[in-house]
């Protein structure tokens, strides 16, 4: 695996780590009142962008467009938002980031729907088939 699949992979992996720590840190502490938090950074962070990150391995037409590149940073950047916006949400501060980051992570989405539509029209020479 290499180039944006590994890129994808080894974001999520080190976003699970972080989840896993996030949620020993919750048990420990008896404080689950930040779950919610942790369960999007579980999902979005290790289950979407590992997922993302295995099929461009299995499609490289796919990984070698430049949308993937925009759909790692969207991801990235709809995660780093939406976790921490969750938090200050949950802690009464504001939704604004949240919300933000919501909207940023739904963007990184349908451009992964995209590209997946895009490569299925694509040979695997990456021509486009008519």
């Amino acid at each position: 695996m290499h180039g944006i699949a590994f890129l994808f992979f080894l974001s999520a992996s080190l976003y699970a780590l972080a989840g896993m720590g996030f949620g020993i840190h919750m048990a420990a502490s008896h404080d689950h009142t930040l779950a919610s938090a942790h369960a999007h950074l579980n999902l979005i962070g290790w289950v979407t962008l590992g997922v993302s990150g295995l099929y461009y391995h299995s499609v490289p037409q796919a990984a070698a467009s430049r949308l993937a590149w925009l759909h790692f940073a969207t991801a990235s950047l709809g995660l780093w938002m939406i976790v921490p916006g969750i938090v200050l949400a949950l802690k009464g501060v504001t939704e604004a980031l949240a919300i933000a980051g919501s909207l940023v992570t739904i963007l990184s989405m349908a451009l992964f729907v995209a590209i997946i539509y895009r490569s299925r029209a694509a040979g695997s020479d990456g021509s486009v088939v008519s």
